[in-house]
C-alpha cells in the first residue's frame, strides 16, 4: 500500500511541474522595425508659380553707324519687378539618392529700370518682358523626399522699347526711341524640392520648389531714332543684362510614388 501512495505521489509531482511549464510567460519578441518609404522620383512634371527679379546691365553711347566710338564711359543701369512662370520636365533617379533631369520653362512679368544716353541727356525705360530657358539640373536626396539641386543650360529673353525725353525735373516729351530687341545666352541655378505631405496633409504627386537663377545675356547696340524727324541720330545705347530671379512654384509629378509602406507586427 506504501508503494501505490509513493507511486501516486511521484506522478502527481510530475505532472504539475509539467503543467507549470507550460503556463510559463513566453519569452519577449522585439517587433520588426518598420519599412522605409519607397520614394521614386523618375517621371514627366509640371509646374507654375511666382516671384521676383532684377537686372543690371553695363550700357554706353557710340556712334552709329560707323566705327563703335564710345562717347561716354561704361555705366551701370538696373531695374526690379515680378514675374509668373509655368514649366515641364522630366527626372531619372539613379545610383539610390542621385537624381538627374532636363526642363523647359518660361517666365512672363513687368521687370523695368531705365535706359539712359547721357552724351544726349535722355533716358527712357527699359523692360524685360519675357525669358526662356530649356536646361539640366542635377540633384541629390538629402532625405527620401526632399531634392537639392543645381541647373543650367540656355535663356533667352525678350526685352521693350523705349521712348527716351529729357533728364531734367518733371521730364518732358519723346525725343527719341529704340527698338525692341532679344537676347540669348546661359543661366545658371539651383534650388531645394520637397513633397507637400507635411503636417498630416496627404497630397500625392504635389511638391514645392523655389529656385534662384542668374541669367546672363549678349551685349546688343539700340540705335536712336530722333522723333521730331524720324531719323538716325547718329548715335546708339549699348546694352549687356545680367538678370537675376527667386521663384516659388508648386509641382505636379504624374507617376510619383512615394506612399510609405506600412509595417506588420
Amino acid at each position: 500500500m506504501k508503494k501505490v501512495l509513493l507511486a501516486l505521489t511521484a506522478l502527481a509531482a510530475f505532472t504539475g511541474s509539467a503543467s507549470a511549464a507550460d503556463l510559463a510567460a513566453r519569452p519577449y519578441t522585439k517587433a520588426p522595425a518598420p519599412v522605409a518609404p519607397a520614394y521614386n522620383w523618375t517621371g514627366f512634371y509640371i509646374f507654375g508659380g511666382a516671384g521676383g527679379g532684377l537686372w543690371a546691365a553695363d550700357s554706353n553711347v557710340q556712334t552709329f553707324p560707323g566705327a563703335p566710338l564710345a562717347l561716354t564711359r561704361d555705366q551701370r543701369l538696373g531695374g526690379s519687378g515680378w514675374f509668373g512662370t509655368v514649366g515641364i520636365g522630366y527626372d531619372w533617379q539613379f545610383a539610390g539618392r542621385w537624381v538627374a533631369g532636363i526642363f523647359g520653362d518660361g517666365q512672363f512679368g513687368d521687370i523695368r529700370g531705365s535706359l539712359s544716353d547721357p552724351f544726349f541727356g535722355i533716358e527712357g525705360r527699359e523692360k524685360l518682358e519675357t525669358s526662356y530657358a530649356a536646361g539640366v539640373r542635377v540633384g541629390y536626396l538629402v532625405a527620401p523626399n526632399v531634392l537639392s539641386y543645381v541647373n543650367g543650360g540656355y535663356s533667352g529673353s525678350e526685352w521693350s522699347g523705349t521712348n527716351m525725353s529729357t533728364l531734367a525735373p518733371g521730364g518732358g516729351p519723346t525725343l527719341a526711341t529704340t527698338g525692341s530687341f532679344q537676347r540669348n545666352g546661359w543661366f545658371i541655378g539651383g534650388g531645394v524640392e520637397n513633397n507637400l505631405d507635411i503636417f498630416g496633409i496627404t497630397a500625392p504627386g504635389w511638391f514645392m520648389k523655389t529656385e534662384y537663377r542668374s541669367a546672363f545675356y549678349d551685349r546688343i547696340s539700340l540705335p536712336e531714332t530722333a522723333v521730331a524727324t524720324g531719323l538716325p541720330t547718329g548715335a546708339a545705347v549699348t546694352f549687356k543684362p545680367w538678370v537675376q530671379t527667386i521663384s516659388t512654384s508648386l509641382v505636379y509629378r504624374f507617376n510619383w510614388s512615394g506612399a510609405p509602406i506600412q509595417a506588420k507586427y
